[in-house]
């Protein structure tokens, strides 16, 4: 069993939900993301996503795409990336996932990629601009380091391209709620209910909602229908400055706000 398979395999036990966390490597510091890392997990994330920066974010939105060019002038390339999940390996048990695009990974070449992610600590990926179709020498890759491959659900996925997405998925499936790119949103899409419902009739893996989740009554409305909900662009915006010496203190004090809603009674 994977480590993602446990967390959401020992979250269902207690009868609750996940809380997925996003934050862009390297944005303000590589430094300050092993102590963000530590931090929030400390006050509830259950999964971590780290973004790798890449120079064409096309899936990102305005906050993200700054974020990764902060993160990139800051010197932050995906070695870098990898050598800091493996120094924080040491001090968490959370799964961590790379939100990556495919690019940087290709360049690095597969097998070595998967080989040096997992002994970094990295538990899954998440390349944004690979569809399924063409992950399947990524995959095998994956599969032989022990990584999990999620895959993202659209709001226009077919009933065959569900299947397909939920066959290959591993981990868990990135259900997208609204179209367009990342970015905070101030309601929860009235489609969604329908849209996860559709996912469940075709696979018993975990799904995980996200884009445009910013807000605790957000979290908790998405808990209702999925088994984690993902929240990036809220928490990335709050890095932007990212010169306060309480700024890892605020990100986890408000990790801990999104997690409050999940917590069972």
């Amino acid at each position: 069993m994977s480590r993602i398979d446990a967390t959401f395999a020992a979250l269902r036990a207690r009868g609750e939900r996940a809380l997925v966390t996003f934050f862009m490597a390297g944005d303000p510091s590589l430094d300050v993301t092993e102590r963000l890392v530590v931090e929030v997990e400390r006050r509830g994330a259950d999964v971590i996503e780290l973004g790798v920066p890449f120079s064409d974010p096309i899936g990102d939105g305005p906050v993200n795409q700054r974020a990764a060019d902060r993160a990139l002038a800051s010197g932050t390339s995906l070695v870098r990336v990898l050598e800091t999940v493996a120094r924080v390996r040491e001090r968490v048990r959370v799964p961590i996932v790379l939100l990556a695009y495919y690019n940087p990974i290709h360049a690095f070449g597969l097998k070595a990629f998967a080989r040096t992610a997992a002994e970094a600590g990295v538990d899954g990926l998440l390349v944004v601009d690979l569809p399924p179709e063409e992950a399947t020498d990524l995959a095998a890759e994956a599969a032989t380091g022990g990584l999990d491959v999620v895959h993202m659900v659209a709001p226009t996925s077919t009933p065959p391209r569900l299947r397909l997405i939920a066959r290959r998925s591993t981990g868990f499936i990135y259900v997208v709620s609204r179209m367009g790119v990342t970015g905070e949103r101030n309601d929860v899409p009235a489609e969604l209910a329908a849209q996860v419902r559709s996912l469940r009739m075709v696979t018993t893996k975990p799904i995980c909602v996200g884009f445009g989740i910013a807000k605790p009554e957000q979290v908790a409305a998405v808990a209702e229908m999925a088994d984690g909900v993902i929240v990036g662009s809220a928490i990335v915006r709050m890095m932007e400055g990212g010169r306060s010496a309480s700024l890892v203190d605020d990100v986890a004090g408000f990790i801990a706000e999104l997690k409050a809603p999940l917590r069972k009674p």
